[in-house]
């Protein structure tokens, strides 16, 4: 699964659709017969069929046709050309908080209304307003998360050696030394696609640095040669660092084939770190089952830290306020919408009002309640927050630093040199 990226956006607002103020009614219950609403989102396959049986559900309470478009990876573009057009669709799913933040400066996305919000507040915790509000308005929710804090290992490993979930990083570079001594690497890394790496970093700092100072890094208030951004690479440093603990190759693995690496038929490796869409690279390539053969655990406390989740998502955003669009926000924020997906899997929520039971499986159910059950210690992809240019372009940026680092885990202050340089440059310091 690769994230979407956009470079820096030039916004051309003329040409938008004039719309009437915000239109509020109780439920997704209202009479829309005979008005369509488009949404422009990134999935495709089963994740879009899973999505449109939602929009079906929509379109049953309240008589409204819906269109759902799918861009994949190419939703930024697509959504700048429709705005620049002055064709937006009615609803977006949009993936990094950055976009949206460029979105609402320019004017071309509308704050939610007051019933959308009083939604997303009663049915999420108060963080995940944070990331779809831009000057103090909330301008949309996220519909669909990631929790990009698990390790998933193999069972059939760990019981070679009597191992157990790790609690601790500690414990997790203990656990890693007794399986490597089997013959076997303790963990396959897809250092090939550069933003799996950006996920290692930022569980480390969230839990070695903290909320906070996560908050000052991803919006550059404190530079990457901070003491907390070495603390971080050190830890890291300690895994990356010891050639016996990582599958060989590293550098030229990609996402999938890290994955393949644990849970194929022959396999080289005991454990891979990412998030839960690793369930379906396990699902779709291996004959492990998830919940038997291939496990998870939560990504390890560092030196005594508090659970803590690094999330992505996908967040619903309005470029239009008529009725029809309001009414389809409110579907989308309440539980019975992601209930319906959650049932079909695949899906993870922060909606804590979705009934746990609603999701399909052990390992899914784990999954989604680690996210409630963080509450305000989530936080968002750090690399989804940077501009592009830095935490978002292949062979550049927080990407190609990171992979150097990988290459060369004792190279701590020049990868803190590059990155700051580079970080400092896509901000615009």
């Amino acid at each position: 699964m690769r994230k979407q990226w956009i470079a820096l956006l030039a916004l051309a607002t003329s040409g938008l659709a004039a719309c009437t103020g915000g239109a509020g009614g109780t439920s997704a219950t209202e009479n829309l017969t005979g008005q369509t609403v488009e949404v422009v989102g990134p999935w495709t396959g089963d994740e879009q069929k899973n999505f449109e049986k939602v929009l079906q559900e929509f379109k049953t309470r309240t008589g409204a046709e819906v269109k759902y478009t799918p861009a994949g990876d190419e939703l930024p573009t697509v959504l700048q050309t429709r705005i620049s057009g002055g064709t937006p669709p009615n609803v977006a799913l949009i993936a990094q908080p950055g976009l949206v933040a460029q979105f609402a400066k320019a004017g071309a996305v509308k704050p939610v209304n007051a019933d959308v919000e009083k939604a997303v507040t009663d049915h999420n915790a108060a963080v995940w307003k944070q990331f779809a509000s831009v000057d103090g308005k909330l301008y949309g929710f996220t519909f669909k998360t990631a929790n990009k804090s698990a390790f998933w290992y193999s069972e059939k490993a760990f019981q070679q050696v009597g191992a157990t979930p790790p609690a601790t990083w500690d414990d997790l570079i203990k656990t890693s030394k007794a399986i490597s001594e089997t013959g076997l690497a303790a963990v396959s890394v897809g250092g090939a696609d550069g933003w799996t790496l950006t996920d290692w970093f930022e569980n480390v700092y969230l839990r070695t640095a903290g909320p906070e100072n996560y908050d000052k890094l991803a919006k550059h208030e404190i530079p990457w040669t901070d003491p907390t951004v070495r603390k971080a690479l050190e830890e890291l440093a300690k895994l990356w660092g010891d050639p016996t603990l990582i599958a060989g190759g590293a550098l030229q693995t990609e996402f999938p084939k890290s994955v393949i690496n644990v849970f194929g038929e022959q396999s080289s490796a005991a454990m891979v770190f990412e998030a839960d869409f690793v369930a379906s690279v396990i699902t779709t390539n291996t004959k492990a089952k998830v919940g038997q053969d291939a496990k998870f655990f939560p990504f390890p406390s560092v030196a005594g830290s508090k659970d803590a989740v690094v999330a992505g998502g996908d967040m619903a955003v309005q470029f239009k306020d008529d009725k029809a669009t309001t009414e389809l926000m409110k579907f989308l924020a309440s539980p019975d919408s992601g209930k319906i997906w959650a049932e079909l899997g695949g899906f993870l929520s922060p909606n804590k009002d979705i009934p746990e039971s609603s999701y399909p499986d052990d390992v899914t159910q784990d999954l989604a309640k680690r996210i409630v059950d963080a509450g305000d210690n989530v936080r968002f992809d750090m690399s989804d927050l940077a501009p592009a240019a830095f935490g978002g372009t292949k062979g550049a940026g927080e990407w190609k630093d990171l992979q150097d680092f990988l290459a060369d885990p004792k190279n701590v202050d020049p990868i803190m040199q590059r990155l700051e340089a580079n970080a400092a440059k896509a901000y615009g310091k």
